[in-house]
């Protein structure tokens, strides 16, 4: 009796160590579910010119709507470029150089505070110097990371005007969900900038 329960051990522990063998033999059945994101859908780019008596011209995305900027802080010929269907704004901020030296420095000195103020969320902040078709010089800011602001650019004639935007989104979605969509209106922002005149 002692012998067959000894043997009926024997032959579980074999058996369980013949499924183990087995278990690890080749490669596991899991296979990890691949990263989605949100379809999101864009509608091809067209432009056109802003109305309004602003010190400065440009054409902007026809799928956008001009609305004035409401905080407390805004001044005058401050605007958004708000795109409905993409819960985006554009925000754009003017300011007058008045040919002071020390107020474009500070206005500088701005631009970059502001871009790096992000720092604390920002895997990385790029800077790219654009060459506009009419020959101005545009700063540009891309921002990776959970950032609220994407996107940041400043242009400016370094003598009278300072022109100033940054992108920011109504939206929860993760930066990671929303890459085409900053492409998108990246691009816009670039047409922006190649087609701003100064009044």
């Amino acid at each position: 009796m002692a012998l067959r329960y000894r043997n009926s051990i024997l032959v579980l522990f074999i058996s369980g160590l013949v499924l183990l063998a087995s278990a690890c033999d080749g490669e596991p059945d899991y296979v990890p579910k691949p990263k989605g994101y949100n379809r999101i859908d864009l509608p091809d780019h067209a432009y056109q010119s802003l109305e309004g008596k602003y010190p400065y011209q440009f054409e902007y995305s026809s799928h956008a709507i001009i609305r004035p900027d409401t905080f407390a802080t805004a001044e005058p010929y401050w605007i958004f470029v708000y795109y409905p269907a993409l819960k985006a704004n554009l925000q754009l901020t003017y300011k007058s150089v008045d040919e002071d030296p020390k107020k474009f420095q500070e206005l500088i000195n701005d631009a970059y505070r502001l871009a790096n103020k992000h720092n604390v969320k920002a895997e990385a902040i790029d800077e790219f110097i654009m060459k506009t078709k009419d020959g101005k010089t545009a700063n540009l800011f891309t921002l990776q990371g959970e950032v609220p602001s994407q996107f940041q650019f400043y242009i400016t004639d370094t003598t009278t005007h300072f022109f100033r935007g940054a992108l920011y989104f109504k939206t929860a979605t993760k930066n990671d969900s929303l890459a085409p969509v900053i492409d998108y209106i990246k691009k816009d922002a670039m047409h922006m900038l190649n087609t701003l005149k100064w009044k």
